[in-house]
């Protein structure tokens, strides 16, 4: 079989090959930013809780980009209450992303900030983190 080879996999899975491609290249570029990180992350407070919990587990790989999937997490299904006003627009929260370890740091720090307010959704930047 010649060509490219299409792979048709879950969301999970595809972030998972593109990591494994981010690795993949030699050490020099390694070093370099997280070209592929997410600059900005929409969460709500089940999500927020849920990434807190996990953060530990998270922190300890020892990888130039972390894959954060909060596909299990309760409230991950992105449910939002009705809302007051039919012209408000509720961005979908983010189950799954990807970014650095400084970044994962930044983001702990934001999410544990008691005057965030998350509900129904934030985006919060991560651009500044790096």
């Amino acid at each position: 079989m010649s060509g490219p080879m299409i792979l048709l996999a879950k969301p999970a899975k595809t972030v998972a090959i593109v990591v494994a491609a981010v690795f993949s290249i030699s050490s020099a570029a390694a070093g370099a930013t997280c070209g592929l990180c997410d600059t900005e992350i929409v969460m709500n407070s089940d999500l927020a809780t849920c990434f807190l919990e996990q953060y530990d587990q998270l922190a300890e790989q020892d990888e130039p980009a972390i894959v954060v999937d909060l596909s299990d997490c309760p409230g991950s299904r992105g449910i939002v209450e009705a809302l007051p006003s039919a012209n408000l627009t509720v961005e979908e929260p983010d189950t799954e992303f990807m970014i650095s370890p400084e970044q994962l740091s930044c983001l702990k720090k934001k999410l544990e900030d008691p005057d965030i307010e998350l509900d129904p959704t934030a985006t919060i930047d991560l651009s500044s983190c790096v």
